[in-house]
């Protein structure tokens, strides 16, 4: 048996949003850039300067971008308390993972002190978990189910990184994401 194929995008302008949500569908085709900006628009149709996106209009969508597309795929993103153990997410029941991580921001070999944000997502395929951040050459594998919880466990020790756990929206609703150990008790105590 040969190696996965994987579709991965690699880092253009400041697209990595973009990259990220394509690379976690696994679909050059999910989106475009046309399809993001539109809904940068839509979420501050009065703005003259874009919240949600870079004032150049090259990319660097924020948090609320990726959660509006992340609807028209009927998903969500939610939001990663990393104050709990990663091990507390139901990986079988995920589409995948999006990390928000400081970034060094450079032209070239020159870098400057800017400190920008950059999305990566994580997926699991044929049973191993990759790596697909669009800044890396190739997708870079992990591992299994213990590996992929020992990186999480060192990304959130960063104080500047955030998790996305993205399901699909009736996964979200019911909590299905986390292992049921790790859930909301649901059953209504009736009061007499």
């Amino acid at each position: 048996m040969g190696a996965p194929v994987i579709y991965h995008e690699r880092q253009v302008k400041e697209l990595c949003a973009l990259h990220a949500l394509n690379n976690l569908f696994q679909d050059a085709s999910s989106f475009n850039k046309t399809q993001l900006d539109e809904i940068c628009r839509e979420l501050s149709p009065n703005d003259f300067i874009n919240p949600h996106r870079s004032i150049l209009g090259l990319g660097n969508y924020d948090i609320n971008v990726i959660i509006t597309a992340l609807h028209v795929k009927q998903c969500e993103a939610i939001w990663f308390d990393k104050r709990r153990d990663p091990s507390c997410i139901d990986t079988s029941k995920i589409v995948g993972l999006i990390l928000n991580v400081p970034s060094k921001y450079s032209i070239g070999f020159m870098k400057f002190p800017l400190q920008r944000r950059h999305w990566i997502s994580v997926k699991k395929i044929n049973g191993e978990y990759w790596n697909l951040d669009s800044k890396l050459d190739a997708p870079q594998k992990i591992g299994d189910e213990s590996q992929i919880m020992e990186y999480l466990r060192n990304q959130l020790a960063g104080k500047d990184k955030e998790l996305f756990v993205v399901c699909t929206q009736g996964v979200e609703s019911s909590e299905a994401w986390l292992l049921p150990e790790h859930r909301r008790n649901s059953t209504a105590v009736e009061m007499y």
